[in-house]
């Protein structure tokens, strides 16, 4: 229509506000270089690359901030289209996807549900070191391809995507700001909608494309635009709104000519002001996201009901055991026999996503190692001699969705480890004899009380299994590197033990307590429960007293001993720290010769009237 009227896109490019004309059919004819500016419609960084579409192959890497939010309506079909298949994705979701288009490979992803501040994806893939972050407080997701760096700012929330040739391993697309306006969103991509060439330092060009063709056709202030290009009578004078997630203030005029209605024109004002008071808004909003989370963290952690003490160092386990309920990585437990990593994998189920699944255990030291296979992948009717005639599912078909906990891991054989780490990467697998693949969406926990470090070197181990397993480790530290935590432990078992033995102990001595805080526990939290079950078979009344508890001295700490009751502390004086192990030699003279005092006094090698000056000092 003005198109021969070169001055006027000249002059209109000057404005400081974005200037856009359409005709009454609402096509545009117009739109400067500050509306484009305000859109994210330039092309003024990166590295440029052609136009084309995605390919069987190409690798595609994401970092969506929210699912259905500004991805053009992604499904899980969607993400299965690169590999992704987990039945926990939903709407709101932040993902960082790693897959390819359209083969046969597993697709990675990491999930995150509710608020957060920043998550993070690092991954060898294909022989590419991918990185990709999200970080809602500074408002930028971050994609990195080896050496190349592809950073999109947002506001509320973005879908940013990167695709690379499977063929050449060249970056073949990239998203930008305006993907919205350029049709390129990450469903329409998914579903091979050709994108166009990106050249440095050139514009989109609009001119001749439909208004809805680059803004929302939903969008109110976009319609009364078209509208009143048409001849529709409504007037917008500086009024603020959203266009295409951007923050405008906007007027809208009414352009005629002899013949009447031929168009309308849209302003469009950056407000900076506006962005500003935004930005403080989010600033103050992150800062209660961060309380609000810092909250949730903290009655997480309380959640644990069954992991005690509050130590710094079984804190910090909490911690981290509540940060793996909240996502679907792999768990790897390590510590000591005893420690509690059952309980501890039991915990993060029922405090996570998948609480609401099954929690099947698998303890891979006690199976025969001709049965493992059987016992974790099922068979099938007539799989070998001694079927049943039905056959069997296996552990992982139980866990379903859920939760499979793989207790000591370092001794499952080396041929099932291999079958192990396929399934833990295709997420399937085959039951012996079956020709039908089972998907797994579930997550799976791993314990082992070993290095397995040392057993890789020792090749007992897989090192690539270690890798895929070594996702998320917790270790547990010892009973003895936590000793704080003693009282708070022994005050939770003794009244499930006093059930047990159907005794009257409610209250424990503190000469009690300070023999058992004297002690290094070397079975941990398992051998403190047999300890005090043990020693409540020996008592009367109501308090256990440190008479009642038998323990080799030899295995007590050369440290000094806290006294959680009494200011002074044994160890800093050397004749109660005699008594007391005085007393210990006795008591285990007596246990292993069974009471016979002779045989006692000649094993303490003392005589007999000190033997017995010592039973009646010690009230023994």
């Amino acid at each position: 229509m003005l198109e021969n009227y070169g001055f006027v896109k000249q002059f209109v490019d000057m404005m400081s506000e974005g200037f856009i004309f359409i005709d009454d059919q609402g096509i545009i004819q117009f739109y400067n270089k500050k509306a484009k500016e305000i859109f994210g419609l330039t092309e003024d960084d990166g590295i440029g690359h052609p136009a084309g579409q995605l390919e069987k192959g190409d690798i595609v890497i994401l970092g969506i901030t929210g699912v259905q939010k500004d991805d053009g309506g992604m499904g899980r079909e969607d993400f299965e289209k690169i590999g992704i298949k987990n039945d926990h994705i939903a709407k709101r979701d932040a993902i960082l996807g790693i897959g390819t288009y359209h083969d046969d490979t597993e697709g990675i992803c990491k999930i995150q549900k509710g608020d957060y501040d920043h998550l993070e994806l690092k991954q060898k893939f294909l022989d590419h070191w991918i990185e990709i972050k999200i970080d809602q407080v500074k408002k930028v997701v971050w994609i990195r391809v080896d050496e190349k760096s592809f950073p999109l700012p947002f506001k509320k929330d973005i879908a940013h995507m990167v695709c690379l040739c499977r063929t050449t391993g060249k970056v073949k697309f990239y998203q930008t700001r305006g993907y919205t306006a350029k049709g390129e969103s990450v469903k329409e991509l998914l579903m091979r909608t050709p994108y166009g060439a990106k050249r440095v330092g050139r514009d989109f060009d609009v001119v001749g494309k439909s208004i809805f063709d680059i803004h929302q056709d939903d969008n109110q202030m976009i319609k009364s635009f078209v509208h009143v290009a048409r001849g529709g009578k409504e007037r917008y004078v500086d009024q603020l709104t959203e266009i295409n997630g951007y923050t405008t203030m906007c007027t809208i005029n009414p352009l005629n000519d002899q013949t009447g209605r031929v168009g309308a024109v849209l302003k469009v004002e950056d407000v900076s002001e506006v962005k500003q008071i935004m930005r403080e808004r989010d600033e103050a909003l992150s800062k209660l996201s961060q309380a609000q989370k810092q909250l949730k963290q903290e009655q997480g952690i309380e959640g644990f009901k069954n992991i005690h003490g509050s130590s710094d160092a079984i804190t910090h386990v909490k911690k981290l055991a509540y940060k793996a309920s909240q996502s679907s990585s792999t768990v790897l437990i390590t510590g000591e026999s005893g420690t509690g990593k059952t309980i501890l994998a039991k915990e993060i189920h029922d405090a996570g996503i998948y609480a609401s699944e099954p929690f099947v255990q698998v303890n891979c030291g006690g199976i025969p190692e001709s049965l493992i296979e059987s016992e974790l992948f099922g068979y099938e009717e007539g799989a070998f001699t001694g079927a049943k005639k039905q056959g069997k599912q296996g552990m992982f078909t139980l866990a379903k969705s859920g939760t499979l906990f793989l207790d000591e891991i370092g001794e499952l054989p080396l041929m099932l480890q291999s079958k192990l780490l396929e399934v833990l990467q295709s997420k399937s697998f085959y039951p012996i004899g079956g020709n039908k693949k089972i998907h797994f969406s579930g997550r799976v926990i791993v314990a082992t009380n070993r290095n397995l470090e040392n057993e890789i070197s020792k090749g007992k181990f897989r090192e690539d299994l270690f890798y895929r397993i070594n996702v998320f480790p917790i270790d547990i530290p010892p009973l003895r590197e936590r000793k704080e935590d003693l009282y708070a432990i022994v005050s939770h078992l003794l009244p499930e033990l006093r059930k047990r033995v159907g005794c009257e102990a409610e209250t424990i001595s503190p000469e009690a307590m300070r023999k058992i805080m004297a002690y290094d526990w070397p079975g941990n939290v398992r051998e403190l429960e047999n300890r005090l079950e043990h020693s409540l078979h020996f008592m009367d009344g109501k308090t256990l007293f440190s008479k009642h508890i038998m323990m080799e001295t030899s295995k007590t700490s050369n440290s000094s001993v806290f006294d959680p009751v009494n200011s002074n502390a044994i160890g800093f004086n050397l004749k109660k720290a005699v008594q007391e192990a005085e007393k210990a030699a006795i008591q285990q003279a007596l246990k292993r010769t069974n009471n016979q005092h002779k045989e006692a006094w000649e094993l303490l090698g003392i005589k007999k009237t000190a033997f017995y000056d010592k039973l009646k000092r010690y009230n023994l």
